[in-house]
């Protein structure tokens, strides 16, 4: 598993209470519905992307892949948005999510 981002590691050591309450939001939220993993993290990249968090989109580039997304999967998730969200922004995460593959 690839490191974590320092600015994560920084909050997560300064702020543990704050952590574990939005870890266990997103376990929560994941174990409540019928979607699969893969299913799950792709939406969370396509959010990614349409809020330009670059950090976002790395780990869910990653966390796709290792939940058996393939890399067209997830091209294809984030080319989705281009209506939505526009080329720019899609050209954007693109290459973000080249980061990772």
């Amino acid at each position: 598993m690839p490191e974590l981002p320092g600015q994560y590691l920084n909050i997560k050591k300064r702020f543990k209470k704050l952590l574990r309450a939005v870890d266990n939001l997103g376990k929560v939220a994941k174990d409540m519905g019928p979607l699969d993993k893969k299913t799950s993290h792709l939406i969370q990249l396509a959010a990614a992307a349409a809020i330009r968090s670059e950090g976002a989109v790395h780990s869910h580039t990653r966390r796709s892949l290792e939940a058996g997304a393939s890399p067209e999967e997830i091209y294809h998730a984030i080319i989705l948005l281009t209506s939505t969200i526009g080329f720019p922004t899609v050209s954007a995460a693109l290459s973000w999510a080249d980061d990772v593959m």
